[in-house]
């Protein structure tokens, strides 16, 4: 069944509200258009309050996700700048420690 613009715009439905869907947001939300993709899930959520999909994407999306304070910042900037399996296995080394 090939997609029929004229018979969703008949049926009552804006093609708009059609596409405004959690699957183009997270489309947008892969493709780096983040306010795009949040703006369309704020959307859904005025639609339905109950949706958890959009109420954790908004959370994702907002930065409202709480920070973990116990970071340790040196190691975290180790971590994404290693390069050699040796460092690989000094990371492990501190990880097996820290557990």
């Amino acid at each position: 069944m090939f997609y029929n613009r004229d018979r969703f715009n008949n049926s009552g439905l804006c093609s708009e509200d059609i596409m405004k869907t959690l699957t183009l947001a997270s489309i947008y939300e892969l493709q780096g258009l983040k306010s795009e993709a949040l703006e369309i899930y704020k959307e859904l959520l005025k639609k339905d309050s109950n949706n958890k999909e959009a109420k954790i994407a908004i959370k994702r999306l907002s930065g409202l996700r709480k920070k973990y304070l116990g970071v340790n910042e040196d190691m975290k900037k180790f971590f994404v700048n290693m390069d050699s399996e040796v460092e690989f296995s000094e990371f492990e080394r501190w990880l097996a420690k820290w557990n």
